[in-house]
């Protein structure tokens, strides 16, 4: 059974910074590309970032560009968003997935990802 567990979702103020982490289990892990998105309330579910299985590169949503850093661990089956200067428009629940196919398609609206997690809350006040 796969599983996907974030965690490290919190509230936190404008300005601060959050650690994500998704935990895999019951998959290949370091064969699949790594993708964190999130939904904020009344919106869309939207790409954050991407990183590819041997971490040889990574993409981010222009949104936060500069402020996010995706990295993983492949020996211990964790992926990381590391999210500094946060603002409160990234108030949102944020999801890791994984998925085989190419890091660009996870740019596309309601991408088909193969696995996805259950998300963590990241709240931002101002």
């Amino acid at each position: 059974q796969v599983q996907l567990v974030e965690s490290g979702g919190g509230l936190v103020q404008a300005g601060g910074s959050l650690r994500l982490s998704c935990a895999a289990s019951g998959l290949s892990f370091s064969r699949y590309n790594i993708g964190w998105f999130r939904q904020a309330p009344g919106k869309e579910r939207e790409f954050v970032a991407g990183i590819t299985w041997i971490s040889s590169t990574t993409i981010y949503a222009d949104s936060v560009k500069g402020r996010c850093t995706i990295s993983r661990n492949n020996a211990e089956n964790t992926a990381y968003l590391q999210m500094n200067s946060l603002k409160p428009e990234d108030t949102a629940v944020y999801y890791c997935a994984a998925d085989l196919s190419s890091l660009g398609s996870m740019r596309a609206p309601n991408p088909s990802m193969d696995y996805w997690g259950k998300g963590t809350l990241v709240t931002v006040s101002s």
